[in-house]
């Protein structure tokens, strides 16, 4: 199936001179949702993790049946001020600004490894970002993949030696 034909393209949204790729159109569509889902779990099935972490919002959708279909178990990676105790929280950059994004600082140990998954790779800040406090636990990811890519933003080049994979990449 082609995916990429299942994304809806919305330009000047959410401000002028920006391409938004909006997913709704592939998830309300079962077939193609069910396939995106297939289709990441095919990229990792032969790599060795424990659990797959899913960045806040539209990360949870792909990250979550992911975590049901491979038998893992699911870490969120919240915005600030959702979860609750013992939080560690890692500040990124954004094109206009600050951001933060926050694990529980009891979820993860020394030696858990873990998958990153998130549904768009842009500048690549947030999920830099989550890869760190994933690291900051002791625990190691050993892949991050994402459902798109926007190539000539570069994020990718943030992920240096680590291993990544993408299903769909545009340009900007």
């Amino acid at each position: 199936m082609d995916l990429k034909s299942k994304i809806r393209v919305i330009e000047g949204f959410p401000k002028e001179g920006i391409s938004f790729k909006d997913i709704t159109t592939l998830l309300k569509d079962k077939d193609a949702f069910k396939e995106t889902v297939d289709m990441l779990c095919d990229k990792v099935k032969d790599l060795e993790f424990d659990y797959i972490a899913g960045i806040e919002a539209r990360g949870f959708i792909f990250a979550v049946p992911m975590a049901y279909k491979l038998n893992k178990g699911f870490i969120p990676v919240r915005k600030p001020g959702k979860l609750p105790g013992k939080v560690i929280t890692k500040e990124y950059d954004l094109e206009y600004g600050k951001n933060q994004i926050e694990i529980d600082a009891d979820v993860l140990k020394s030696g858990d490894r873990v998958l990153l998954i998130d549904d768009l790779l842009a500048t690549g800040g947030t999920a830099k970002a989550a890869l760190e406090i994933i690291e900051e636990t002791g625990a190691k990811v050993v892949c991050a993949g994402f459902l798109i890519e926007l190539e000539d933003l570069k994020g990718i080049e943030l992920f240096g030696d680590y291993n990544t994979f993408t299903l769909i990449k545009y340009e900007h």
